[in-house]
């Protein structure tokens, strides 16, 4: 498993970060290996019956990275594209995450090898609950807790919650976060992902000394995160000056006005078209002048071809795993570049995942503002901690920020110790 993992581009790239940070903190050789390998690689057939009769099988995949610190906490992902290593990739930087922000939980991600746009409502609620049922004898609200991700949704987990309750004889909401509200989730959970983004952005404006009402932003991506991510950015006062998605990119140099766009993405489907600003080439866009730069789309987008290119002063990772480590490399040696890394920077979807698993648990539900309060001072207390270490230790931010991450889970793994 290990071999086949490593052939994977995506989990190859992970493994190349671990493996520097891991000599950074001097790792020993045990704890080194248990941190690094999965603990659990679950591989299931997924068949359907579809609208036309016919019966689809369709491969899906849950990792489950470490349980050393509590549950595994990540989402579930509908793509054509989704295969075990990516899978395992996600995971790893989700251990990471939830470790750096002091969540009681390990990393987890699931993902179903399918394409939603292509099913119909029908089809993905069948998906949804037969890969739920096969999921059974290894989730659970102190085992794994899922959530939404690329292709999935609310609604998505409310089928989950539905069958998994079924299966119990009792409501069981704390099975996954990302639920509709109405379903025990949380206020806040939507946006919370897109909201850490721009707010982290912020501070990192703050830090270089640039007011965000004479500061602009490109935007990769307009889905959940990244269409958040330009709404709040806009709300700051940032010029959002381009945004892509799968249909094309709009760019305007006088900014693009957001609120207008997102009408125009639901009216039609995406932004290409958008009367409000031009189109421009979406691989072009990454390099344009700004600001800010935030990739909220894919992994492996920023890459050693058009790192050099860049001209942002800031890149905020709002997707996981944008960038290589050869990109990182050029622009480490670059040093114009002050990058927040994915780990830290997309995290507030998983805290208020945590918030929703702690309100879901307890009957104990919270308003939107105090969740957004709790949300932004977690996120603060992390950009301090991790630019300190960065500061105190003289490495850049990402090996800043999975030094911290990767260390917590060395600790409370060497503190457990082995079972024999």
């Amino acid at each position: 498993m290990q071999e086949l993992l490593l052939k994977d581009p995506v989990f190859a790239m992970a493994s190349s970060q671990f493996d520097r940070v891991a000599d950074f903190l001097e790792l020993t050789p045990d704890i080194r290996q248990r941190c690094k390998w999965p603990k659990r690689v679950i591989s299931v057939s997924v068949p359907v019956k579809m609208d036309d009769g016919t019966t689809k099988v369709f491969p899906a995949y849950r990792v489950q990275h470490h349980l050393s610190r509590g549950p595994v906490k990540g989402g579930l992902r509908y793509h054509p594209k989704v295969n075990v290593g990516e899978v395992a990739a996600l995971a790893m930087w989700m251990n990471w995450k939830c470790a750096l922000l002091g969540l009681p939980f390990g990393g987890g991600k699931g993902g179903v090898t399918c394409d939603p746009r292509e099913m119909s409502v029908g089809e993905r609620e069948r998906l949804t609950r037969r890969f739920t049922t096969e999921m059974i004898p290894f989730i659970g609200t102190q085992i794994d807790v899922m959530a939404p991700d690329v292709g999935t949704d609310s609604q998505t987990m409310a089928w989950m919650v539905d069958t998994y309750s079924t299966h119990l004889g009792h409501l069981e909401p704390g099975i996954v976060t990302g639920k509709p509200v109405n379903l025990q989730g949380s206020e806040g959970r939507t946006e919370a992902t897109g909201h850490g983004v721009a707010f982290l952005a912020a501070q990192a404006l703050e830090k270089l000394g640039i007011r965000a009402d004479t500061a602009t932003a490109v935007v990769q991506g307009f889905g959940n995160v990244g269409s958040f991510a330009a709404k709040v950015l806009d709300r700051y006062g940032v010029k959002v000056l381009a945004v892509s998605d799968v249909s094309g990119a709009v760019c305007n140099d006088a900014g693009l006005d957001i609120f207008e766009l997102e009408k125009h993405v639901i009216a039609t489907g995406g932004v290409a078209g958008f009367e409000g600003g031009n189109s421009c080439d979406p691989q072009a866009m990454l390099e344009m002048e700004c600001d800010i730069l935030a990739p909220a789309a894919l992994e492996r987008v920023i890459t050693k071809e058009n790192a050099g290119k860049l001209r942002c002063k800031i890149l905020a990772e709002a997707a996981n795993g944008p960038t290589t480590p050869e990109a990182d490399a050029i622009i480490e040696a670059r040093g114009d570049i002050f990058v927040i890394p994915d780990i830290l920077c997309n995290a507030g979807g998983v805290t208020v995942s945590y918030f929703e698993w702690v309100q879901s648990l307890q009957h104990f539900f919270w308003g939107g503002r105090e969740v957004m309060e709790k949300l932004e001072t977690m996120l603060a207390e992390a950009f301090r901690k991790v630019v300190r270490f960065g500061e105190k230790h003289d490495v850049p931010m990402r090996v800043a920020a999975l030094g911290l991450g990767i260390s917590e889970v060395a600790k409370t793994k060497e503190t457990r110790g082995l079972f024999p």
